[in-house]
């Protein structure tokens, strides 16, 4: 079971640091999709089902394939290559992520964090809340302003990429005259 979840976690961190290097937008999101679904294996050999499920058709399933459909409708090119040269930012930012990097050790050899944040909640209301009931019912009725919310802006952002598209399209088709 260890071996599964070392084997997927380093299969996730391979696919989103390969966002990164990669020139090509297309490739780049086909393995962001696989680092999503490593990560949903790590869900179902954690005993998060559900969250397994909504990461692999929420973000891998729609998510993704919205991100390369504006990718493929915006005929994004790929980068050109210039050579790397450490500058301020990259500075700071492999500063950053060595500091994070030593916090994050610091955190996994603190005997305390072995136990975990729920370590001293109470079982039943933990079982209680965690439901996939509860959540609906939370979704359904408490939140749902942020829920349609967030279905506007990403129907708004859907439209907006189209529109982009038809006057780049318009714009080359005038030009060749």
């Amino acid at each position: 079971m260890n071996i599964l979840f070392y084997l997927f976690a380093v299969l996730a961190v391979l696919g989103a640091s390969s966002v990164l290097y990669m020139r090509n937008p297309v490739y780049c999101t086909l393995s962001l999709v696989g680092a999503f679904f490593s990560l949903g294996v790590i869900y179902v050999l954690l005993n998060s089902e559900f969250i397994a499920t909504v990461q692999v058709l929420v973000y891998a399933g729609a998510i993704m394939v919205l991100f390369l459909f504006v990718i493929m409708l915006l005929n994004v090119e790929t980068e050109k290559r210039f050579p790397f040269r450490w500058r301020p930012p990259q500075v700071i930012g492999a500063v950053l992520a060595g500091v994070i990097f030593v916090q994050l050790v610091g955190l996994f050899a603190n005997p305390r964090s072995q136990t975990g944040p729920l370590a001293d909640y109470p079982a039943d209301r933990l079982a209680r809340e965690g439901t996939v009931e509860t959540i609906g019912q939370l979704l359904f009725t408490d939140y749902v302003l942020p829920f349609e919310v967030i279905s506007v802006l990403l129907l708004v952002a859907i439209i907006g990429a189209v529109v982009l598209a038809k006057r780049r399209v318009k714009n080359e088709g005038t030009e060749g005259q």
